[in-house]
């Protein structure tokens, strides 16, 4: 009998240990993979690209020369630049190249709704 109750326990255990594990990568802070369909604006990257300027809630598609990936730039506040090489599929990008993203327009004070400077 005890052996019947200790297997449903193990599972249990092993699933709630399987939620809690700990975060390996903080790529997903910096956003999420997109179809290419659904960017709102295209940037070539070109063997001279060092960096990239992106808004933040943004859609876009990346070519690199007959590659190409769309990301959203749907990242948390606290970033303000990365690695594109690190949400790049594997191949696409030959070179180092750096996003910086600005705030997203939606989160910012507009029409007396949140900060104000003073």
């Amino acid at each position: 009998m005890k052996f019947i109750t200790l297997v449903p326990m193990a599972f249990i255990a092993a699933f709630v240990v399987g939620g809690c594990a700990a975060r390996t990568s903080f790529v997903d802070l910096y956003g999420q993979s997109a179809p290419a369909l659904a960017a709102q604006r295209t940037i070539v990257i070109t063997p001279a690209t060092k960096y990239v300027n992106v808004e933040g809630g943004q859609i876009v598609r990346f070519v690199a020369g007959n590659k190409e990936f769309a990301w959203n730039f749907n990242t948390a506040g606290s970033i303000s630049s990365f690695a594109l090489n690190d949400v790049a599929p594997p191949g696409v990008l030959d070179h180092p190249v750096r996003a910086y993203v600005s705030p997203d327009p939606k989160y910012m004070g507009v029409g007396g709704r949140g900060h104000q400077h003073r």
